[in-house]
């Protein structure tokens, strides 16, 4: 039984490499080149997240140039659209944390809106605490999980 169940795992996360290979591909122009104006090419040369201090919304001066820099991306590629998405570290009620990443997001896509970027290519979503990117509960992780993240549509 063990051997099913490890065997059945084991398929799915070859099917999940196999997804996420291809999604790479898709983005990735002749010789393994980023794709201008994938959600590669924003992770490599721009930074596609800002980090919050602790139960903050507020963009902090060594974070801004990110979102300096994403509006200048943005104004290079008109046509791509993007939900800015915001976190929180897992302290707090589900409900607290669900506003607050809701706050983070809208600040963010606030400095992209005053850097020229349409407000009608930015959405926004909050996920709180319920997708961490660091996993573990310490000031480390934490101060990972404090962020919005800019994701090409």
């Amino acid at each position: 039984m063990k051997t099913r169940m490890l065997g059945a795992v084991a398929a799915l996360a070859l099917l999940a490499a196999c997804s996420n290979t291809d999604q790479n591909a898709a983005a990735t122009g002749a010789g393994g080149t980023v794709r201008p104006g994938s959600q590669e090419d924003l992770v490599a040369n721009v930074g596609d997240r800002v980090l919050f201090a602790f139960n903050s919304s507020t963009i902090q001066a060594d974070q801004r140039p990110v979102l300096d820099r994403q509006a200048g991306w943005m104004g290079r590629f008109p046509d791509v659209r993007v939900q800015v998405e915001g976190h929180t570290d897992e302290r707090g009620t589900r409900e607290f944390n669900l506003a607050l990443g809701q706050r983070r997001a809208n600040a963010a896509r606030d400095v992209l809106v005053a850097g020229g970027v349409n407000g009608a290519r930015i959405q926004t979503i909050s996920y709180g605490k319920d997708r961490p990117s660091a996993l573990g509960s310490d000031e480390a992780s934490w101060a990972q999980n404090r962020r919005a993240v800019t994701a090409v549509q």
